[in-house]
């Protein structure tokens, strides 16, 4: 990085993955601005000078603005985006209600929209670059017999496809698109899953830490002539079958 830090906005950043890469770009020395609907009381932050707190649902559009608003306002620019906020849940394909679809869209792909919109029209007026970079997921390119994940990879691979299409549309100014696909990760969204079991799901035999996912993230962040990359970190499990 330059003399003049940078300000990077992190979603769904309260605990888990979005909390373990907001981290990691205060310590980078990034100026962060973390958002989810309680961040600010969920402990997961202590108040800083270099940390703004965004509450909100980030499939508001409201929200979208009050996050780019608050990067802008407080520390003048928006140089990376990291869409991080999503759920994720299965079911059998036939058991997924309208209202379970209208969840996924809304946060997965609106909460991705509103946001990834404001922050590559400032990077556009900025005229200094910028990066963003999208959590998917490995399930996307390998789906798992007995993980019944159809309906939310709608969304995942939509991601996928976006990334790769924005990649191409803004190149010229300099804004890298680029996205992390996950495989299995020990965060507080698998706290009940038994290790045996998660530790099956990689080919490698070992479940991926947060610190891993937030090192690739910061990699595409940082890497200048890297743009419509997903890149699995997930111990190989998009290769094959194991």
């Amino acid at each position: 990085m330059g003399t003049e830090a940078k300000t990077a906005i992190v979603t769904g950043a309260s605990q888990g993955l979005g909390a373990g890469i907001a981290t990691a770009f205060l310590d980078r020395g990034y100026r962060v601005v973390a958002s989810s609907r309680h961040v600010s009381t969920s402990g997961a932050f202590s108040p800083a000078d270099n940390l703004a707190l965004v509450d909100g649902d980030i499939a508001d559009p409201q929200t979208a603005k009050k996050i780019a608003e608050a990067a802008i306002g407080r520390f003048g620019s928006i140089d990376a985006l990291v869409n991080n906020a999503g759920i994720f849940f299965t079911k059998r394909f036939t058991d997924y209600t309208a209202e379970d679809f209208r969840s996924l869209v809304s946060t997965n792909l609106e909460g991705f929209l509103y946001l990834t919109q404001l922050a590559i029209k400032q990077m556009v007026s900025q005229k200094t670059g910028g990066s963003v970079v999208t959590i998917t997921a490995a399930l996307v390119d390998n789906p798992i017999a007995g993980m019944t994940a159809a309906v939310p990879m709608i969304t995942k691979g939509g991601l996928n496809a976006i990334t790769y299409h924005l990649a191409m549309e803004y190149a010229r100014e300099g804004i890298r698109v680029n996205a992390v696909a996950p495989g299995v990760v020990a965060t507080p969204l698998h706290k009940n899953t038994p290790a045996d079991v998660m530790k099956t799901l990689s080919p490698m035999g070992r479940v991926s830490t947060v610190k891993e996912i937030a090192d690739a993230v910061l990699y595409l962040t940082e890497a200048e002539t890297v743009t419509g990359e997903v890149l699995h970190v997930d111990g190989g499990a998009h290769r094959g079958h194991w």
